[in-house]
């Protein structure tokens, strides 16, 4: 691959942002081709955080006219990251204690239905999941300031670097899975012709999702931010699992993002595994060349199966529980304390700095993490 992007030629335009120096899996490659070809798509770009997924890869943003496609969206309708400004400064942090405490799982006892009217949304029958992390990939991190590299941009967002923030990355839980799979019942992976009655509908449920999960993460911080006797401003919140009407040029295009931050709505936190830095970036340039979007974190490097069975004869449970930053998680799940370990995970610093290279993002600050919470037990997805 050539820096910074390489194309191929199908039946739309096949980008992947990726410098020589960036593992890109072949078979993510494939997968990239192979949604290119789908009917009524213009473009298909990989960042540099792409890696395999379900019949789509991840880490991907694709642009598509006349035709939308729920499957390249997932399940996860609304995952995304939201940031928070905690009160609280960095010397203070306890977090031995509250990795002793800390306790995110089962129903939030609060008026839902509040928190969703509040939030644009009302209640789907999920609510019972409503201010939980969920499982796989998602967390709520506390972290500090490691460097500022832009103070004003950094001091614009009212952030300070001798106090805590709040990363958390979750989803619309069971209420996305159950759209796509009413969507997959009828139609297995096809598309929907972007006029038809039915996409309408899908729009409206996933649209609602989407809203749904952002309510979710500002009540997953919530929680966090009372269990560690805090405060919190919340500073921003992307979505990177999404599909969304562009227009342009009199034309009305769709744009899918799985596992893909936008580029077009300020400054992004792209997160390292639970072992490495975060990023905090600000999009630059015009972003076309990317589908305006973003890496959204570090990327798998393995499969859970090869992370459990590499890791397994490297590590044990207990010394998965502490990072080199000498950070605190909190996971009960055994399984899922192997599959999400700091080595399954590309570098994260290398998937920033292709996204430099490439004119997309300039790095506002860096990251680190305090304590990591992953679940008290075996989460229900």
């Amino acid at each position: 691959m050539n820096t910074p992007s390489s194309e191929t030629s199908t039946a739309a335009t096949v980008r992947v942002i990726a410098s020589p120096q960036s593992w890109v899996e072949g078979e993510a490659i494939r997968q990239l081709e192979a949604v290119a070809r789908l009917p009524g798509m213009r473009l298909a770009v990989g960042l540099p955080d792409l890696h395999p997924g379900k019949g789509a890869p991840v880490g991907a943003a694709f642009e598509s006219e006349g035709f939308l496609y729920p499957y390249l969206v997932g399940s996860d309708i609304g995952c995304g990251m939201g940031l928070w400004d905690v009160d609280l400064l960095t010397r203070k942090a306890k977090a031995e204690r509250w990795a002793a405490k800390l306790d995110l799982e089962g129903p939030w006892e609060g008026d839902t239905d509040a928190v969703l009217a509040q939030a644009g949304t009302s209640s789907t029958g999920f609510e019972a999941a409503l201010g939980t992390v969920g499982g796989g990939n998602h967390f709520a991190e506390v972290q500090r300031v490691e460097e500022v590299h832009d103070a004003r941009v950094f001091e614009a967002l009212g952030l300070r670097e001798e106090r805590l923030l709040l990363l958390v990355h979750s989803g619309s839980r069971g209420l996305g899975e159950a759209i796509l799979r009413a969507h997959v019942d009828r139609h297995a992976a096809g598309g929907l012709a972007a006029d038809s009655e039915e996409a309408r509908a899908y729009l409206t449920r996933h649209d609602g999702a989407v809203l749904w999960a952002k309510a979710n993460r500002a009540l997953v911080a919530q929680r966090a931010l009372e269990g560690i006797g805090a405060t919190g401003r919340r500073v921003l919140d992307v979505c990177h699992n999404s599909v969304t009407a562009r227009h342009e040029g009199g034309r009305v295009g769709w744009l899918h993002r799985k596992g893909a931050a936008p580029w077009d709505e300020g400054p992004v936190v792209i997160p390292g595994s639970r072992g490495a830095l975060s990023y905090l970036v600000l999009p630059v340039g015009t972003g076309e060349q990317s589908a305006h979007s973003l890496a959204h974190g570090a990327g798998r490097k393995w499969t859970r199966t090869a992370a459990r069975e590499r890791l397994k004869e490297r590590f044990t449970a207990e010394s998965l529980t502490r990072t080199s930053f000498k950070s605190h998680v909190v996971c009960e799940d055994r399984d899922l304390l192997f599959e999400e370990a700091p080595p399954a995970y590309k570098a994260i610093d290398r998937v920033v700095t292709d996204l430099v290279e490439a004119g997309l993002v300039r790095v506002v600050a860096t990251l680190a993490p305090v304590l990591t919470y992953k679940t008290r037990g075996r989460a229900a997805e």
